[in-house]
């Protein structure tokens, strides 16, 4: 039987291809640290819930395709209170933000276009560009330079005639990076010079920790024709299973093609809609509390990485991960034989190998991001287990 090209061209999740191995090291009886997948362990907040206790309409109905109005409105107040303003229109409500990323790249992806990413790069990007026939042309990042890469003279040497966006995902996933307002300002810019749509994936932009006011390439209301905002309730209400996202833009010309998804595939689910409504009351506190958790074990993680010779690492400004190089030939192969072959007292730990996140060919082979999403006594373990992997590992 004959498969699509674009579909055998992609390839599978990192944080979650090992879970065979995983089920089987369970099976023997290992406990695992996982540090592989972006799941907080943070409670969703109850009003979620509550919502759902109250939810009282005698039929469930399709929703509107664009969205829940008050959904819709919760996210205007969101923004507004960070004095971005958009019109009802500006927002489509999607299955989670990577909904709201397939829409956006059908709408302004082709056959053999390609789309500017810095690598490592969150790497089911890869699948939504290959399945609309175009490709990643990599923006090449260093673990010794913090995988900094918001340099005009960089950027604008990778762009060519077949260049018809640039994603920044601020915070980063898997880096942790995060821009400055003026680095902002100069991407928005390389964008509206060039013609190119620029997508800001904003999922984590609650997450900074260095005191900075929150961010979103919305600001810039003189690019309108160019920004797309992707967010999502996922990591900021640790409400991943809701699967509730947005995409936002000014362009009318775009939303009008995002629609034509929006109404292909329905309607995103009533109750959730309804639900992650209600999320948008949570309080500063709330935010506050959260940030500072992760603050916690992000300060753990380094520390702990700072203790294993070999290690490369940056200190991760913002979201909750970091990526690290270590000093093991190939990371998937120690990852796999983590599972298969070592425990410490009946311990293993998991990561997501860093290859996965490239692009390029043979890059990230010895890198790993870690997902410090754990709490502080199993974060601390995990991070020993690491390190006594390390060691052994290199030892056989």
């Amino acid at each position: 039987m004959k498969f699509s090209t674009k579909v055998e061209k992609c390839g599978l999740s990192p944080m979650r291809k090992f879970h065979p191995y995983a089920v089987a090291a369970q099976e023997k009886g290992k406990k695992i640290y996982h540090l592989n997948i972006g799941q907080p362990d943070i409670e969703t907040p109850k009003a979620y819930f509550d919502a759902v206790k109250h939810f009282d309409q005698p039929v469930l109905e399709y929703a509107p395709s664009p969205g829940v109005p008050e959904l819709i409105e919760a996210i205007r107040g969101y923004y507004a209170k960070l004095n971005m303003h958009f019109a009802p229109e500006d927002i489509l409500i999607t299955n989670g933000g990577s909904e709201a990323l397939q829409i956006a790249m059908n709408c302004i992806l082709d056959d053999g276009d390609e789309i500017l990413i810095p690598e490592p790069f969150y790497p089911n990007y890869n699948t939504m560009v290959c399945t609309c026939g175009a490709s990643i042309h990599p923006i090449p990042t260093k673990p010794e330079e913090g995988y900094h890469y918001a340099d005009r003279k960089k950027i604008e040497a990778e762009i060519n005639e077949h260049t018809r966006a640039i994603m920044c995902t601020n915070p980063g996933n898997p880096t942790g990076t995060v821009l400055t307002p003026e680095e902002m300002r100069m991407m928005v810019d390389i964008a509206k010079e060039h013609g190119l749509f620029i997508i800001g994936d904003e999922a984590y932009r609650e997450f900074v920790y260095a005191g900075e006011p929150l961010q979103s390439l919305g600001e810039f209301e003189d690019a309108a024709e160019n920004v797309i905002v992707i967010d999502t309730v996922s990591k900021r209400f640790s409400a991943c299973g809701a699967r509730i996202g947005c995409l936002i833009s000014r362009n009318k010309e775009l939303m009008a093609h995002a629609m034509k998804y929006a109404q292909c595939r329905l309607c995103v689910p009533t109750i959730d809609q309804v639900a992650s409504a209600a999320l948008y009351d949570v309080g500063p506190a709330y935010f506050v509390a959260v940030r500072d958790e992760y603050k916690r074990r992000r300060d753990t993680v380094m520390r702990k990485l700072k203790e294993i010779p070999g290690v490369v690492c940056e200190c991760p400004k913002g979201a909750f991960y970091a990526m690290a190089a270590l000093p093991v030939d190939d990371a998937e192969k120690f990852q796999i034989w983590l599972l298969e072959h070592f425990d410490d007292h009946g311990d293993t730990v998991m990561f997501a190998p860093g290859g996965g996140f490239y692009a390029t060919p043979g890059k990230g082979v010895n890198e790993i991001r870690i997902a410090y999403v754990l709490k502080q006594a199993d974060l601390e373990r995990a991070m020993d287990l690491l390190a006594l992997g390390i060691q052994a590992y290199n030892n056989r």
